[in-house]
């Protein structure tokens, strides 16, 4: 039935409403609308920190997510009508799902309550990506703007070996992080306590089931889905700390985290979209805040357009470097010597 009223409508860029919607419409509202530069009062942020709706819009998330997850499998396994370029359209929408489904993991991940984090495990077993609580939270935000961080772009890194680097590094950490928090609980690896393991059985609950509802033939299509929303994830890893560096401090260690750490946005309707994770430098400064709550910093450098557009040339090498390397630059005042460069440039110590 899902794919009779498709084929109803005769409208073959159906398929391909979830790139459409976030690289191409959501942009141009953003150019239309403008900047919101403003913050929350401290009155405010206590009367947005407890309203239940913005927690309600993110709970909410994971039926839509599902929701268009079993849709989509239903049309894959009857689209004997759907050409290649119907089935990429189809991948590519139910990927950028996904990928905002990360996003949401992300938000629910961060918070003290255990209801929320449970959450975050069941929104990432869509895209197989659970490693992901565990590495964003005890690795990401202890190492971000630094070498040592696989999820830090440098500065003349492409998008795609960044890409490469950070989901193997974060895997990697994550299976180290987690080891060292069960082995200071005195826990053995196969514990119920694990939170990979848990965050694995969910993808493999989730996986199983679609090939048992509608055939072994949907697998390779909730894989190429996982594997697209990985990548959008990732694409906003590179655009978020591209470049940036955080200071040493007189005993070699890296000085505190601050909004001048990571890329910000103020497009509105990417943030309403994105639960405001464009506002990453307050993210990074104080991880504790609720999305609804995070605020824009003078010192923040400033991305020239919101995520989506900076995705999009981030896929052209090139161009990417001739947007952002200047930026960079000027956040730096013009040395270079203080970004985080990829080792060939740092080596060189050539200005690209």
């Amino acid at each position: 039935m899902p794919s009779q009223l498709v084929y109803w409508t005769d409208a073959p860029l159906f398929w391909w409403s979830g790139p459409i919607v976030v690289f191409v419409i959501v942009p141009l509202i953003d150019w239309w609308l403008g900047d919101d530069g403003s913050n929350p009062s401290a009155a405010d942020f206590e009367v947005l920190n407890c309203v239940r709706f913005y927690r309600w819009c993110t709970w909410l998330f994971l039926p839509i997510q599902f929701a268009a997850l079993l849709v989509a499998c239903v049309l894959w396994r009857d689209g004997s009508q759907l050409d290649l370029a119907d089935k990429a359209g189809l991948a590519l929408s139910v990927g950028v799902v996904a990928g905002m489904g990360i996003n949401v993991a992300h938000e629910l991940g961060h918070r003290h309550e255990g209801i929320e984090r449970w959450l975050a495990k069941i929104t990432l077993s869509q895209s197989l990506y659970g490693h992901f609580y565990v590495e964003h939270n005890r690795g990401h935000h202890v190492r971000v703007a630094t070498p040592d961080d696989p999820a830090s772009a440098r500065m003349g890194e492409s998008l795609y070996a960044f890409v490469l680097r950070s989901v193997t590094g974060g895997f990697r950490s994550a299976l180290r992080l987690e080891r060292a928090r069960l082995a200071r609980r005195g826990l053995r690896w196969w514990s119920i306590r694990n939170d990979l393991l848990q965050s694995w059985a969910m993808s493999a609950v989730v996986f199983a089931a679609a090939a048992v509802v509608f055939g072994a033939g949907v697998l390779p299509f909730l894989l190429l889905q996982a594997a697209i929303g990985v990548f959008l994830l990732e694409s906003v890893n590179y655009v978020e700390h591209y470049g940036l560096l955080r200071e040493r401090r007189p005993d070699g260690r890296y000085r505190r985290v601050t909004p001048r750490d990571s890329w910000n946005s103020d497009r509105i309707a990417t943030n309403i979209l994105l639960f405001h994770v464009q506002r990453h430098s307050d993210h990074h400064a104080n991880p504790g805040r609720r999305y609804q709550t995070l605020r824009t910093f003078d010192e923040s450098p400033q991305l020239p357009f919101g995520y989506a557009t900076m995705i999009l040339a981030a896929m052209v090498p090139w161009l990417w470097r001739k947007v952002i390397d200047p930026q960079v630059a000027s956040h730096y005042d013009g040395d270079l010597s203080r970004a985080n460069l990829a080792p060939r440039l740092r080596a060189s110590t050539v200005e690209p």
